[in-house]
């Protein structure tokens, strides 16, 4: 039988440009269950979490594979803000098949575990090998943080809210005691299961101070990353009532720096009972109020090579408004510059390809590639008359002509962005598979 699959991607129009900046969102599917974050294994394929539960994998090119290749929902308490929430693979993973997620289970608390790819299928997870590393309560239902990324260090970074409820009643943020409004390191590849690296300048021991503080005084950091170039930790401290913050963490720091939540809320004062000297504390390099938005989505530093123009800016964005940013510093100044708005999209979370490319997923279940138009529009056109087209995944910014032939049980995937043209002679023998996409912004 001959099967022929031609996908259209959408395009989403952006509300206000910049003046050199033409930002567009590129639509790979719709039929996700509430994405929580996105990332990349090193290799072309992208994951997809979704809060309820399953962990997706997305092939490149834009196909979803139908078997999850991890089901948690037996497991995760999927509820308000809680569920499945952060996923990383081990720097190593191509060798050693290491994963690690962060999520909520049905008793309300926060798990961090290990899993291991299965070793003779790379698109399913064992879920034999789950080892817990850490566990804590959850007092509340919001606030739960969940992000993890390895740094620059070789170490992995957890992001942990301030266990919720309004203004932190607590005070567990600047409380050094507790996992909660925190960001937390740890050494995966030493110790059972896990090590306290040398350098996390709270550990005390036994008792006392939580030994995987790396810094502390935030409120629920929504989405933190490294920049791979520089190093530098990006941190998106979701706000309360009124102030939505950007924190920048340079590479190269020692730690121990003070956030200042619940004393601050952004650079103003909130709380300041038995709060620290202010000169303690690290306010953020950015701000917004909650006139233009009122709950921040941390992303990425630009680092792909589709898009020169975005190169070196942070975008980020807001779960409300529907917005994405990017920020940058010119000339002693922090630059934000509004790059897109869709007030129908609910944008929970950034991902980022092997290559440096970034992706964003909502609510609604939608993933996206972010694309700059003005850099893509004046690419050259790509034109396939071969008999047979070889078997691949072909990327034209521009146009796609053909007039070849696909044989029989091989697979032809064409993206371009702008149009395909299947003109005369061109054939799909009984049992090829081609399929086309059109609107695909560039490679991952």
């Amino acid at each position: 039988m001959k099967q022929i699959l031609i996908l259209f991607t959408i395009l989403l129009t952006n509300l206000k440009l910049s003046g050199q900046i033409n930002l567009k969102l590129s639509l790979i599917s719709k039929n996700f269950n509430k994405i929580s974050n996105i990332t990349n294994s090193g290799d072309d394929r992208m994951f997809v979490v979704e809060q309820t539960g399953k962990i997706r994998i997305v092939k490149f090119g834009g196909e979803i594979q139908a078997s999850p290749f991890l089901d948690l929902e037996s497991k995760v308490l999927f509820a308000g803000e809680m569920g499945l929430l952060g996923l990383a693979f081990h720097p190593q993973f191509k060798t050693n098949g290491y994963f690690f997620i962060n999520y909520i289970d049905k008793n309300q608390k926060t798990v961090l575990a290990r899993y291991r790819v299965s070793q003779t299928d790379s698109t399913v997870a064992d879920t034999s090998t789950a080892t817990t590393l850490i566990t804590f309560a959850q007092p509340y239902s919001n606030h739960n943080g969940g992000d993890l990324h390895f740094g620059p260090d070789g170490y992995l970074y957890i992001s942990s809210g301030d266990g919720g409820s309004g203004g932190d009643p607590q005070d567990r943020g600047q409380n050094l005691t507790t996992f909660l409004g925190k960001i937390l390191r740890i050494d995966v590849d030493s110790g059972q299961p896990y090590s306290i690296p040398a350098g996390n300048l709270f550990a005390d021991g036994p008792g006392g101070n939580i030994d995987e503080i790396w810094s502390y005084g935030l409120r629920n950091p929504w989405r933190f990353s490294f920049d791979h170039q520089t190093g530098d930790m990006w941190i998106a401290d979701v706000g309360q009532n009124a102030y939505e913050e950007i924190n920048l963490e340079p590479a190269g720091s020692t730690g121990g720096k003070n956030y200042g939540w619940r004393c601050y809320e952004g650079n103003h004062s909130y709380n300041l009972l038995n709060c620290p000297d202010i000169n303690t504390i690290t306010f953020p390099v950015f701000e917004y109020s909650h006139s233009e938005g009122c709950s921040v989505t941390g992303g990425f530093v630009y680092r792909g090579t589709q898009f020169p123009v975005l190169q070196g800016r942070y975008l980020y964005a807001d779960f409300c408004a529907g917005k994405i940013w990017s920020l940058r510093f010119d000339a002693g100044n922090w630059i934000n510059e509004l790059l897109f708005q869709d007030v129908s999209a609910r944008i929970t979370t950034f991902g980022e390809s092997k290559y440096g490319e970034l992706f964003i997923g909502d609510l609604n279940g939608k993933l996206y590639q972010i694309c700059e138009l003005n850099s893509i529009v004046s690419q050259p056109d790509l034109v396939l008359n071969s008999n047979p087209i070889l078997p691949e995944i072909y990327f034209s910014d521009g146009k796609i002509f053909s007039s070849g032939s696909v044989n029989p049980y091989t697979s032809v995937s064409v993206n371009a962005f702008r149009a395909i043209f299947l003109e005369p002679g061109f054939r799909a023998e009984s049992g090829a598979v081609f399929v086309a996409n059109v609107g695909v912004c560039g490679r991952w």
